[in-house]
């Protein structure tokens, strides 16, 4: 029985290695290639495709078939979901063939390439800015195309990742203020959020940041030096004053009033005890001048 089954997978191999396929990936007849290339490829068996136009794209280069197989080499990786390769191949398709009637749909496809590519919004977003230069490459070339609609989509798509991902880190700067060393952190909170509402103005996380800007900037002058407090204080307040402005129903007033009082308190003991300083200081100074003359009327 194991012999018998040994000959019929020789027997197998034997008739599969004689294939149609494989006859023509040792052919050397180009025209033979490309027929055969451009077959497997309308038949959706793009990775023999592939196999094939490599094989030939380097011996037409330059002639008029060259760019209909260059167009779907690249559609086939495409198909095949090489999309980092795809994208390069349509590229180097729209800088070829610039004046070619599938040149739109080369550089719409190079974005959609890099865009399908792009992770998720919590990993590193270096792929999806090249795809956002992408669809802006595409929808300045061409505005007035039928794919124009879809690249916004995507380019829409793509920020609200970057955006995500922008408000998953001050989170993460907020949780950390929790810590050992708060300081640092209330520092790089006050300047991630005010960043971020620069960054995304119409975000739906504006309110709740800025409600957290007021939270960790009263934290940040309570726990500060002595010289700075009072500024920070005062830092503090303008953010309040600034929150009842722009979101004078929000959920979130009365945590905002609860810092802002805790703030208000503050200046005011830091004020009086700053007053009562320059006073002792005062005192001090007009002490030691007094010394002063009464050992220049001794001498």
């Amino acid at each position: 029985m194991r012999v018998q089954s040994l000959l019929f997978l020789l027997l197998i191999l034997a008739i599969t290695s004689c294939g149609p396929f494989n006859k023509l990936e040792k052919s050397t007849n180009w025209e033979e290639l490309y027929k055969g290339a451009n077959d497997y490829y309308q038949a959706g068996e793009f990775n023999k495709a592939i196999i094939l136009y490599d094989k030939v794209l380097p011996v037409i280069r330059g002639s008029e078939k060259a760019e209909l197989a260059d167009y779907n080499y690249a559609d086939c990786h495409f198909k095949t979901k090489r999309y980092i390769e795809a994208a390069g191949y349509f590229n180097n398709f729209n800088r070829t063939y610039n004046r070619s009637p599938l040149a739109e749909e080369a550089l719409f496809m190079n974005a959609y390439s890099l865009y399908l590519d792009s992770p998720d919004y919590n990993l590193d977003q270096q792929s999806s800015q090249e795809a956002v230069s992408a669809i802006q490459r595409f929808v300045t070339q061409f505005p007035g195309s039928a794919s124009y609609e879809r690249a916004m989509e995507m380019l829409v798509d793509l920020q609200g990742r970057f955006e995500e991902k922008a408000f998953q880190e001050s989170n993460m700067y907020y949780r950390l203020k929790d810590g050992l060393y708060p300081g640092d952190f209330y520092r790089a909170c006050i300047i991630n959020f005010q960043n971020f509402a620069k960054d995304y103005p119409e975000s739906k996380h504006n309110e709740e940041l800025a409600y957290k800007l007021v939270e960790v900037s009263t934290g940040y002058a309570k726990n500060s030096l002595f010289v700075k407090k009072e500024e920070r204080l005062n830092d503090a307040l303008a953010f309040a004053t600034t929150f009842y402005r722009r979101y004078p129903s929000s959920p979130f007033i009365g945590e905002v009033k609860k810092y802002e009082s805790e703030a208000r308190e503050e200046l005011t003991d830091h004020i009086e005890l700053k007053n009562k300083y320059a006073q002792q200081a005062a005192e001090q100074t007009a002490k030691i001048e007094a010394e002063k003359n009464l050992v220049k009327k001794e001498n």
